[in-house]
Parts: C-alpha cells; sequence; structure tokens
C-alpha cells in the first residue's frame, strides 16, 4: 500500500501533506513553491510509493469555481506528465485555511508563528487530506 498525497494549490506556495503507508494519519509534510510543484512532486514519487495525489478544489460558497481554478488546471496539466498511471483526484477545500488557523490557535501556536503563511499552507493540505480519508472511509 502506498501513501495518498495532498496539495493545497496557491498562487505563490503549494502546501503538500501525506498519510502514512498505512493510510491511517496524514501529516503536514512541507510547502514547494508553485512554480516547483511538479518537480517536486516527480522526485517525491520517485521515492516514494504513492497511490493518490489529491488536489484541493477551491469552490466559492455558492459551490462556483474560484478565480484560481484556471491554474490549477494548468498545473495538474503539468502533473499528468509525470504521475504516470497515478490517479489525481479533486476534493473541496472550502474554508481548509480558517480551518487550518483555528487549529493553530488550538494547539497553542503563537501569534507570530501563525503569521507564516507555509505553516497555514501544510496544515490546509493536512486538513484537506483528513477530509478526503474520511470521505473515502464512509464511501
Amino acid at each position: 500500500m502506498g501513501r495518498i498525497l495532498a496539495i493545497d494549490y496557491g498562487t505563490k506556495r503549494c502546501g503538500i501533506a501525506v498519510t502514512d503507508a498505512m493510510q491511517i494519519i496524514s501529516t503536514p509534510l512541507t510547502t514547494v513553491a508553485a512554480n516547483e510543484l511538479t518537480a517536486f512532486i516527480k522526485q517525491y514519487i520517485a521515492k516514494e510509493k504513492v497511490d493518490t495525489i489529491v488536489v484541493g478544489r477551491p469552490l466559492q460558497a455558492n459551490g462556483t469555481a474560484s478565480e484560481i481554478e484556471p491554474m490549477i488546471k494548468r498545473c495538474l496539466q503539468s502533473l499528468a506528465t509525470v504521475v504516470g498511471d497515478i490517479p489525481v483526484e479533486r476534493f473541496d477545500e472550502r474554508y481548509t485555511s480558517q480551518l487550518a488557523m483555528n487549529a493553530l490557535i488550538q494547539s497553542g501556536v503563537k501569534k507570530m508563528e501563525r503569521r507564516d503563511k507555509a505553516l497555514i499552507d501544510k496544515t490546509s493540505a493536512t486538513i484537506i487530506l483528513q477530509a478526503y480519508m474520511q470521505w473515502k472511509e464512509m464511501r
């Protein structure tokens, strides 16, 4: 069994989270500059077995696509050239940044540390991955 990798795509940087090899626990992995994402994924899947890649689908409150969606679609086209037969799935990521900030506050992360956008991005990717895993389990 391989890992599940989640991406919280952003215009500047992308948060990355992964599961353990048994797909039980999701943890933040890193953040990567958006223009380096494809190269990072290519290197990662060369080292680790990945069963699925989950990319957040940023929807507005009314369910329509957000303004970043065209950039994500270009990124997905680029990823398709390096991931081979690894399935790439999309998953609703509405409110994950707010949930990430609340999780950081509740876990006692100091205010200065919470200003680190990379920390929020990694945490958002972890929340996307946890929600995806719960959805997959219920399916």
